[in-house]
């Protein structure tokens, strides 16, 4: 079976226009991301999938320098971006990585991973977000591509449509799904970017771990060490989707 990460990535952000290019330790933060994503020993492919729109240029120029592979979609409708970066890659099934989580982790993907191949054929999406337990930031699912295609040709909702998984988890009924739950719950620390607190929080934890190549569990032991900076970002509320 051919599993395809695919990240999601473009410039517009409503509360922190670029972020995906913002500077993070010496690097774009969508490098920092592809970097960790590409650890990860149970993938056969790292997609970055960002849209058509020409403010979006820039993530192409870093792709191609980097040698990374991306795919251009829709802006809007990103269900179908990664339909149909999807296609283009022949996956068999999809992991659904966002380019805002720096501290994503090649552990916990491939945990995620070798829980779905555990049960295929008989199960369609797997993820570490259905009950939350670790950081928002390590958000990690899994989904076939039967399950990917059904829910691009049924979903006529436009705001699930932009947060892709959003018609398989909200209709148990019509698929099969599995959640990855950690032993201890850390759901209530804020690893993701969407505003600048959350960039200021991510850069701490970057100007004290070695480059990108730090576990999860590094992270976790700086923060038992420095609990204070939980607070740069603790009152960030995440958008709902309706």
């Amino acid at each position: 079976m051919k599993v395809v990460a695919i990240i999601q990535a473009r410039m517009g952000s409503t509360r922190l226009p670029g972020k995906v290019m913002m500077d993070l330790a010496g690097e774009p933060m969508l490098a920092r991301v592809v970097n960790r994503v590409g650890r990860a020993s149970k993938l056969d492919a790292v997609v970055v999938a960002t849209t058509t729109n020409s403010d979006d240029d820039p993530i192409v120029d870093l792709c191609q320098k980097r040698g990374r592979p991306v795919f251009r979609g829709s802006e809007e409708d990103v269900l179908d971006r990664y339909y149909q970066t999807a296609v283009a890659h022949s996956a068999e099934a999809i992991v659904r990585i966002t380019s805002d989580c720096p501290l994503i982790e090649p552990e916990i993907i491939d945990a995620v991973v070798l829980e779905f191949l555990s049960r295929y054929p008989n199960i369609d999406y797997v993820s570490n977000a259905i009950q939350r337990s670790y950081p928002r930031g390590l958000d990690v699912g899994i989904i076939s591509f039967g399950a990917l295609e059904r829910a691009w040709t049924e979903d006529e909702n436009p705001a699930w449509r932009e947060h892709v998984t959003q018609y398989i988890v909200r209709n148990p009924d019509l698929f099969h799904i599995h959640g990855v739950e950690n032993d201890v719950d850390y759901s209530y620390m804020r690893w993701t970017v969407d505003a600048p607190e959350d960039l200021a929080f991510v850069r701490r934890i970057y100007d004290h771990l070695p480059n990108d190549e730090f576990n999860w569990k590094d992270v976790i032991l700086l923060l038992e060490r420095n609990p204070e900076w939980l607070e740069i970002n603790r009152h960030i509320k995440q958008k709902t989707v309706s």
